[in-house]
């Protein structure tokens, strides 16, 4: 069974969670996007264990907590983020477009790619590529407990920026279609702002879809 818990930090209120197998007490941090050293002791006061960050883009509301949490552990937590993205990685997720500073994490040694599968304790996700908000964001679907994490591409009746360094409209709605819709109507999606949703949910309500046929 994965247990998931939600949490809204830093300057933009991002959606940070902890996904854990329950069996196995694992867990990893998805998107840590401020107060990495309160996402560790929130997981340490459940009892799980941290195994690793997985960053679904790096935009530096997804990772401001980064550094901090990964030097919870030592060695500290590995890192796991697509190579399209290491540039905007590297150049601090355009935090200083905003005026602010964030902590320089270590660099990822995971990089993923598309339908690479990586697990928490005995629990399997699927890496579904799906570029548009940014060259390398990803998808983290895990079929079985029918559940995704979808960072900034899908929100509950709405879709990703696409007027970013990197974005493109197009590129985001075909991948829409091709990575989200194509998962079953029951999968939870979990978005890195705003409520929870589903695929369902969202292919017939959600306005920039059109009843899930592109425009």
């Amino acid at each position: 069974m994965l247990d998931i818990k939600r949490f809204m930090l830093g300057p933009v209120q991002t959606n940070a969670y902890l996904a854990a197998d329950v069996a196995t007490h694992q867990a990893v941090a998805i998107d840590p996007a401020w107060d990495g050293k309160r996402l560790a002791q929130e997981a340490g006061s459940r009892g799980w264990t941290l195994t690793g960050i997985w960053i679904t883009h790096a935009h530096f509301d997804h990772f401001g907590g980064a550094a901090g949490l990964a030097a919870t552990t030592d060695p500290p937590l590995s890192i796991a983020l697509h190579p399209d993205d290491l540039p905007l990685w590297n150049s601090g997720g355009g935090a200083g477009f905003f005026g602010l500073r964030i902590d320089e994490p270590p660099a990822p040694v995971i990089l993923l790619s598309d339908g690479m599968t990586l697990s928490v304790g005995e629990i399997a996700f699927e890496v579904r590529h799906c570029p548009g908000h940014s060259p390398g964001h990803v998808l983290f679907v895990c079929g079985a407990e029918k559940a995704a994490f979808v960072g900034d591409v899908i929100f509950k009746n709405g879709i990703g920026r696409s007027d970013l360094p990197g974005g493109d409209e197009r590129e985001l709605l075909d991948n829409i279609q091709r990575q989200v819709l194509s998962l079953q109507d029951e999968v939870r999606l979990f978005s890195g702002h705003g409520a929870a949703t589903t695929v369902g949910a969202e292919r017939r309500m959600n306005p920039f879809l059109k009843g899930g046929s592109l425009p």
